[in-house]
């Protein structure tokens, strides 16, 4: 696997060297704490070969050894030890990835809102919350929120004695061109292209890419968090919208259309509510404004849906039901993924993926509903959320296109 990204040949990057040198970089701070022998196995690299790319990485200062009661990250899912004839009793050296010698700054966009973080070279936050509002959804008044953010992550990170952010990550729920152009992006209300990545360089001073926000949050698990050494992951975000996204070895599977909604559409219960396209019982009805809707009709009156969820955990039948009702057609959806895409792991994500938590055993039923008997149980796990998750994100598809 290469980690290459041809789309910003001005992108920086941490260090210049083969092919190898970058998997091997890549598998460190996937996997690091990792021993040699892991890694080699892990690379299909001879100990030789990777001893001498190791070597040239800790003197670039991309890694470094780590000594004492070394405990491995998360390996690769079927991931399986060879004798390695090191001697029993000797202490463990392991290799990490130097975390603090880069930092990196994150940016989650909403509707009327900005989030930043900055992050060191592990995805680890060590900023403060940093948030902005405007009113002006203007491609102007975004790139100034995202100047303000920037600088106060920077000052942060001056404070906490870290080094200058080398890069910027942006994260728009929306349609990305070539990590820079964003020529959809349906909270900001922009319809026609916006060169956000010239817009926010202008305005920072940093190198900087675009993506989508659910394509970040993917490469961030994959990277940093539940996806990390698994074959296939995908991550699914319930909330003001849907949506979906697929990762093959840490990598988001590419698709020109994916950042559009069309996960949305399709059929998770024939008998569910009509959404605005006119689809009977689609993904939408998995959205916070179908459910206020559906509850309002049970109930006869209108009702939001932060209503809904206190009386759902006042346990009042109606809300009850519709929990249940709607976690199954949660559950569905997370068979219909996993059926045609195959991933073992769902990451389910967004500002409702509480839900999944209250009604975990309905989830769990419409998961085996939709599955064979003999077929491999689907795991599915739920991140609280955070929008400054979803700028560390961000953050984390920089580090891992600097790392390339």
């Amino acid at each position: 696997m290469t980690f290459h990204d041809d789309d910003d040949d001005d992108f920086p990057h941490w260090f210049h060297g083969s092919e190898y040198m970058h998997r091997v970089a890549g598998a460190v701070a996937k996997y690091g704490p990792v021993t040699r022998t892991a890694l080699a196995q892990i690379l299909g690299l001879s100990q030789g070969a990777l001893s001498r790319i190791t070597s040239d990485l800790i003197h670039a200062g991309v890694i470094e050894e780590v000594t004492g009661d070394v405990r491995h990250g998360p390996l690769p899912e079927n991931f399986r030890a060879k004798e390695s004839g090191e001697r029993r009793g000797r202490p463990q050296t392991a290799l990490a990835l130097c975390a603090n010698a880069r930092t990196f700054v994150g940016i989650k966009l909403n509707g009327t809102e900005a989030i930043g973080a900055a992050v060191n070279a592990h995805g680890e936050v060590v900023s403060g919350r940093h948030e902005v509002t405007f009113a002006d959804r203007s491609p102007e008044q975004v790139t100034n929120a995202i100047a303000e953010l920037t600088g106060g992550c920077r000052l942060d990170l001056a404070a906490a004695g870290l080094p200058e952010p080398v890069a910027l990550g942006i994260a728009v729920g929306g349609h990305v061109e070539h990590d820079a152009v964003v020529t959809s992006a349906p909270f900001l209300r922009w319809d026609g292209d916006v060169d956000l990545k010239a817009l926010a360089e202008r305005a920072t001073g940093l190198p900087t890419s675009v993506y989508n926000d659910i394509d970040s949050l993917l490469v961030d698990a994959s990277w940093f968090g539940p996806g990390v050494g698994l074959e296939t992951f995908a991550v699914l975000t319930i909330g003001i919208g849907v949506g979906y996204s697929l990762a093959i070895h840490g990598q988001p599977v590419n698709y020109p259309d994916k950042s559009y909604g069309l996960a949305a559409h399709v059929l998770v219960d024939p008998k569910g509510p009509t959404c605005v396209a006119g689809h009977i019982g689609c993904a939408e009805c998995l959205t916070d404004s179908s459910i206020a809707g559906e509850y309002s009709s049970l109930i006869g009156r209108a009702a939001t849906f932060d209503e809904f969820v206190a009386d759902a955990r006042n346990d009042l039948p109606q809300a009850t039901w519709l929990l249940r009702r709607t976690c199954f057609r949660l559950g569905t959806f997370i068979a219909i993924i996993a059926n045609l895409a195959m991933p073992r792991t769902v990451m389910i994500a967004g500002e409702s993926a509480f839900l999944a938590k209250m009604g975990s055993a309905s989830v769990r039923d419409g998961i085996n509903r939709y599955r064979h008997s003999q077929a491999s149980p689907v795991r599915f796990t739920v991140v609280d959320h955070d929008w400054q998750l979803w700028a560390k994100a961000a953050a984390s598809r920089a580090i891992v296109k600097y790392l390339g």
